[in-house]
């Protein structure tokens, strides 16, 4: 017997589950499925969270830990610390974290069924009929990360430029200053991107990315950062790897009756990877969009959210020039120059927007000019 409901959603992540929750809240019947055993199984980021995002989401305390700066470093392991007022950073429990979330997301009245994974989808008479399990649904929602099958079922745009990540955690390491994101620039062992040890929530997160078709080499730069901390008595209790996209939002990002959101629709910014806080704001986003077409026949999602999902035209530019991998003698150099100080700062702290005014007078501000 097929059931029939308002809103499907694929993929219990971020994105996903911010989707489901206000969808539910406004009244649509609503269902998100995923593979996984529970929203808070192996889940493939470290978790951190941008001030934006806590300010969206209230996210308890209990499961955070707050970081007011960044510690950058440069191959040879000099540094110089960052930082910006009333600005900061957290740390997450991120399963804790994801199954807060859809503890919110089932108050609101979703339900989410695990161990339930997405097999197809085909339109019929207007609606999306899901291969398995058996549902109809008005709309369908795809979340369902990096590789979405959603996009791909429906001939979406779909990723194609990646990084690959690596990350794992430790229980007991020692001499980390924890007031700080410790992030390493390298371009032989971060190709494209950079390494960095999180002192995260109830253990240290020690990760790093490169370009895509590279492999990062976790083992090399543990010996990097066991330099700098001890890591005599750490225990390794956590591992995982992904894949990050970073070629910006894929186009189109939605048709009749479907839309994407999150990693499936290249919501992550092609500069520094960052996702959590796009997946949040634009899974709400979506939600809000889809309840105005379903509920009081707004404008088609894909439609609404044409101007708002954001093409990242600048991100994508400088995404060029870190594939270009500039030598490590020359990153030695120009890490306590003032105008790549003030870049930095820039970059981390660019909460208005890399290039907006605010952007530029923080920049210029950093330069003491």
């Amino acid at each position: 017997m097929v059931r029939c409901v308002d809103v499907a959603v694929v993929g219990a992540g971020f994105a996903g589950l911010a989707c489901a929750r206000v969808t539910a809240s406004r009244g649509l019947r609503t269902v998100v499925l995923d593979r996984k055993p529970d929203p808070g199984a192996s889940p493939h980021t470290t978790g951190l969270l941008v001030k934006e995002a806590a300010d969206e989401w209230d996210v308890p305390r209990t499961i955070t830990r707050k970081i007011r700066g960044i510690r950058l470093y440069s191959p040879s392991l000099s540094w110089i610390d960052l930082e910006s007022p009333g600005y900061y950073f957290l740390a997450t429990d991120t399963p804790a974290l994801l199954r807060w979330l859809a503890s919110e997301a089932e108050i609101s009245g979703a339900q989410i069924r695990c161990r339930t994974e997405y097999r197809g989808a085909v339109r019929v008479d207007g609606r999306i009929r899901l291969a398995a399990p058996d549902l109809e649904a008005l709309m369908l929602v795809g979340a369902d990360g990096p590789r979405s099958r959603v996009a791909r079922d429906f001939g979406l745009g779909v990723n194609r430029s990646f990084l690959v990540g690596v990350e794992a955690e430790y229980e007991g390491v020692r001499d980390l200053p924890d007031d700080r994101l410790h992030c390493f620039l390298d371009s032989q062992l971060a190709a494209g991107y950079l390494a960095w040890v999180v002192p995260g929530v109830g253990c240290t997160q020690v990760g790093l990315a490169c370009r895509s078709p590279g492999r990062p080499r976790l083992d090399l730069f543990l010996r990097r950062v066991s330099k700098l901390c001890d890591f005599g008595r750490a225990r390794l209790v956590g591992r995982r790897a992904g894949l990050i996209p970073v070629g910006g939002t894929v186009r189109p990002f939605g048709a009749a009756n479907v839309l994407l959101t999150g990693d499936a629709a290249g919501l992550v910014s092609p500069l520094t990877a960052g996702g959590i806080h796009t997946a949040l704001h634009f899974g709400r986003r979506a939600a809000q969009a889809v309840s105005d077409f379903l509920l009081d026949g707004g404008l088609a999602p894909e439609r609404a959210l044409r101007r708002e999902y954001p093409g990242f035209p600048w991100k994508r530019i400088l995404r060029v020039a870190l594939d270009v991998r500039p030598p490590n003698r020359l990153l030695d150099l120009l890490l306590e120059t003032p105008p790549l100080r003030a870049l930095a700062q820039t970059v981390f702290f660019h909460h208005r927007g890399l290039f907006s005014p605010a952007a530029w007078l923080e920049f210029v501000h950093a330069r003491g000019v």
